[in-house]
């Protein structure tokens, strides 16, 4: 099914590796040329290097620290400079560290709101005046599950994506008379490099195998599995097409429906165990 992205251009946060870059990939794929942002320069510009290889597209590398907002305007104002308009927004920059209330520093909280939310509000500043002066554009934030299936060792990362959310579905509703769309894909565990740490990370602080905590996540969905990036674009491509003009304040739970408490029962009993 041809999406309609044809001549399209689009702007992805966080798109130098993991799901941003699958995201890039998908939309340049079907015709768009996109700008990229991150931190790490090297990786950004082999990332975009490879995009436009495969695609034929042009895909500008435009280095930015989100939770800087001159970073966060130069990105937006770069890539609208060379291409002249932005049809799609993709707000996908972004972590936060996870724990228990007992272990989360100011700072781990600080962080959790500086990139993956207040990255988000940075960029959407600089962006919507001019979708709404080129008479419309979509929007889609990658926020993550934890914002509406609560979890007890996530609550860091659960604040900023309720946040990320309660600000889509507002937006939706003052940015709609303007023909700007927003929509929110929820993911849960992704096959990413960032989850590879993660589960690095807890097999290290919990002092068991890597294999035992990477299958946490998996145990707690009705699939079996955690998803690939590549999935979650082709869901983030649908909603910025045309095909969804319509979907407008749509959240969608991209997890195969996990059950975020059957992951807390099973730190519990690594714990009981130590």
């Amino acid at each position: 099914m041809d999406l309609g992205l044809k001549g399209k251009y689009a702007l992805v946060t966080g798109g130098s590796e993991g799901i941003g870059a699958a995201i890039a990939a998908v939309l340049a794929h079907e015709g768009c040329d996109v700008a990229i942002c991150a931190r790490r320069e090297r990786l950004l510009q082999e990332t975009a290097r490879k995009i436009a290889d495969a695609s034929g597209r042009r895909i500008l590398a435009i280095p930015a620290d989100l939770t800087k907002a001159a970073d966060a305007k130069n990105f937006v104002d770069s890539a609208h400079r060379e291409f002249s308009r932005i049809d799609i927004l993709v707000n996908n920059a972004g972590s936060a560290p996870g724990g228990v209330i007992e272990e989360l520093t100011e700072q781990d909280w600080e962080l959790a709101l500086q990139l993956k939310f207040m990255g988000y509000v940075r960029c959407l500043r600089y962006t919507l005046p001019y979708m709404r002066q080129q008479g419309g554009g979509r929007v889609v934030n990658l926020i993550g599950n934890d914002g509406n299936k609560h979890s007890y060792w996530e609550i860091a990362p659960g604040a900023a994506n309720a946040a990320g959310q309660n600000l889509t579905i507002s937006l939706a509703g003052q940015y709609g008379k303007d023909n700007i769309t927003f929509c929110a894909v929820n993911p849960g565990p992704t096959r990413t490099e960032r989850w590879n740490r993660l589960v690095r990370a807890m097999a290290r602080d919990w002092k068991v195998p890597y294999e035992k905590a990477d299958a946490l996540a998996p145990d707690s969905i009705p699939l079996g599995r955690i998803a690939t990036p590549e999935e979650c674009a082709y869901m983030v491509a649908v909603l910025a097409s045309p095909m969804a003009a319509f979907a407008n304040g749509t959240m969608i739970d991209f997890d195969g429906g996990q059950e975020k408490a059957l992951m807390d029962v099973g730190r519990d009993e690594i714990f009981q165990k130590e």
